[in-house]
């Protein structure tokens, strides 16, 4: 079990656009159709890191901007009093990336705590299952935290994608010598771990073509494991322009936290706008994980599936929302909050955001298997500088 968890809940995903934007994420959005309560990505992302910690002392700290307390909030009040008694919202005074939302979450932990921490960092925005599989992985992955190594978890590639970072894998390593005592059974259900040979930016298709064939290529997950004192060394020694910000800040007190709906916030923390105004915007990956000479990679056992675009998020939901009126249509998806009718198309999706939740009137008409080009739309509204469309 991990003493802590980090769920990197910030960030503004447009692949999903409309219905993703920098006010309501695709970490917010749902996995299924009328689901009461949770039921969105990220607050299965707060049932897995729930899962894997300890239940004496154990924390969930949800880093996540400002802008996105509500919503975080909101799918919290969903878990149980004894389980929010675990959680802590950091909200960040800006975003800068996965490397210092990562390193101040790491110094707080450190800081609270005061004894070393192993640590678990999760993304919010993927579907992962089954949930009991996920946690024989992150098992594995505690023991070589445990034994000062960065332990990254590696998704066995199902296609040449080019959208994803690769990490390529080199000789298999056997599990670290304080788990010998578990059963043989256990021992023999153990997940592949790796040495890592090199990470691999997203690559051209003849690339990724390549990586496949080769087999030893696995996409970048984006999450991690390793202790605390560990990793804030490693800070210190491959990005000090990174941690060194936050260093400055002191352990908050008592005052600086607030609650609400059983959620505990750190709403006040002196010093933390100041060091989110000074430190580089960089990803773990550039700064730590890429550099570091102590990493592993876990072979993914369980499913992971990123819904990377419209025509993944409309097989995700299986069917279209309410207030939908067609006639002569064929194979079309419908995702909107007022009455859409369509008649005599096919093969379209079609996501309509009425601007009842504040922001701006939107839609979106694309072919299906064309999706992948709201990228390019998203760049276009940024260049006409209409970013309050995003």
């Amino acid at each position: 079990m991990f003493h802590d968890c980090i769920v990197m809940a910030g960030g503004s995903g447009t692949r999903l656009w409309p219905a993703s934007n920098s006010r309501r994420p695709k970490q917010f959005l749902s996995i299924a159709r009328n689901e009461a309560g949770g039921g969105t990505f990220f607050s299965s992302a707060v049932e897995r890191a729930l899962s894997v910690i300890d239940r004496t002392d154990g924390r969930v700290i949800i880093i996540a901007g400002k802008s996105h307390v509500e919503p975080i909030v909101a799918a919290c009040a969903a878990f149980s009093p004894e389980e929010r008694k675990h959680l802590v919202l950091i909200p960040e005074p800006a975003a800068k990336n996965t490397a210092p939302a990562i390193a101040c979450a790491v110094l707080y932990a450190d800081w609270v705590s005061g004894v070393e921490r192993n640590m678990l960092v999760l993304t919010s925005d993927h579907i992962i299952q089954p949930l009991e599989t996920f946690r024989i992985d992150a098992a594995a992955a505690e023991a070589f935290a445990q034994q000062d190594k960065l332990a990254i978890f590696g998704i066995p590639p199902g296609k040449p994608e080019t959208g994803y970072g690769y990490i390529e894998a080199a000789t298999r390593l056997s599990a670290p010598r304080d788990r010998e005592h578990d059963a043989p059974a256990r021992r023999l259900s153990e997940p592949e771990v790796y040495a890592v040979a090199s990470f691999r930016e997203k690559p051209d298709r003849k690339t990724a073509e390549q990586f496949i064939a080769a087999r030893r290529f696995f996409w970048n997950s984006g999450m991690f494991a390793f202790s605390s004192r560990f990793m804030l060394d490693e800070f210190r020694r491959l990005a000090p322009e990174v941690i060194r910000p936050f260093e400055k800040l002191r352990a908050p007190d008592e005052g600086c936290y607030g609650e609400q709906k059983g959620l505990r916030i750190l709403r006040e923390w002196p010093g933390l706008a100041e060091a989110y105004s000074e430190v580089k915007s960089i990803s773990f990956d550039y700064a730590i994980s890429e550099k570091c000479s102590r990493t592993v990679m876990v072979k993914a056992g369980f499913d992971w599936i990123d819904v990377g675009n419209w025509d993944e998020y409309a097989r995700l939901l299986g069917d279209t929302g309410p207030e939908l009126y067609q006639s002569g249509c064929e194979s079309c998806f419908v995702d909107s909050d007022i009455p859409v009718a369509l008649a005599g198309v096919k093969d379209l999706i079609v996501a309509v955001r009425s601007g009842r939740d504040g922001g701006p009137p939107t839609v979106l008409i694309a072919q299906k298997g064309e999706t992948q080009r709201v990228r390019d739309l998203v760049a276009q509204i940024r260049a006409a500088g209409r970013t309050e469309l995003l």
